[in-house]
């Protein structure tokens, strides 16, 4: 069986709160970390919420990074989504974990598109259009 992509679901425990709430800072943090893991970065979308929080997501030809805080408990989600072998989304939670001043993580990681293709190369990489 060969899968189509994987998902790193990633939880950081006692985060710096200030961090967590810095819809910028986020931004460039998970930027950077797309960057270390090798990905090829196509644009960001982040939202700020209202009295605190920020959702944002980095959408990369090879699928996306995806955040969404809770500094009032110190905590953040992350989903590292990718297609093919050539990201290495292990690098990218460990500079996640130091930048987020994170003590503690979990991470999940599963299989995504799994299929039964005998012999077949799968095919992950589209054509990337990047806007200048």
């Amino acid at each position: 069986m060969k899968a189509l992509g994987k998902s790193l679901l990633i939880e950081f425990f006692n985060c710096d709160s200030k961090i967590l709430d810095d819809l910028k800072g986020l931004e460039k943090i998970l930027l950077e970390s797309a960057r270390i893991s090798g990905a090829t970065i196509i644009k960001t979308v982040f939202h700020q919420f209202s009295p605190h929080g920020v959702s944002g997501v980095v959408v990369i030809a090879e699928s996306h990074f995806s955040i969404h805080t809770w500094p009032e408990y110190d905590y953040c989600a992350i989903d590292i989504f990718t297609c093919g072998e050539s990201i290495d989304s292990d690098k990218a939670a460990q500079f996640l974990k130091q930048a987020l001043g994170a003590q503690s993580l979990s991470v999940v990681d599963i299989k995504r598109g799994v299929l039964d293709l005998p012999g077949e190369t799968l095919k992950h990489k589209h054509e990337v259009c990047v806007d200048e």
